[in-house]
């Protein structure tokens, strides 16, 4: 059976791109705890970090949360294409954006 963090992270990245199908996801579990690395089709690379990262930041926050509820740091790790271009750095990290949430 999956875990929840990794059904979760499927259901919405599923429904944000265009080529569902091609939604890979690994989860490993160390000491540092769990990490989820998602590997989507190139093209619909730019729905899932978002303006200024702001999709990808939001999912973050979203798993961290889920990874609370079963007392799990949960991370992720988005796989970049070949010859791909990084936006310029968002204005918080999650971490800021977690305290901002006050939980």
């Amino acid at each position: 059976m999956q875990d929840r963090d990794t059904q979760f992270l499927e259901y919405v990245v599923k429904a944000l791109v265009d080529a569902p199908n091609d939604v890979k996801i690994n989860r490993t579990v160390d000491e540092m705890g769990v990490l989820l690395t998602l590997a989507v089709n190139p093209a619909d690379m730019g729905k899932i970090i978002g303006r200024m990262g702001n999709t990808a930041k939001a999912i973050r926050t979203l798993l961290r949360v889920v990874g609370m509820k079963n007392n799990a740091r949960v991370n992720l790790k988005i796989n970049e294409p070949e010859g791909s271009v990084r936006p310029e750095k968002a204005s918080k990290t999650v971490d800021e954006a977690m305290a901002d949430l006050k939980l």
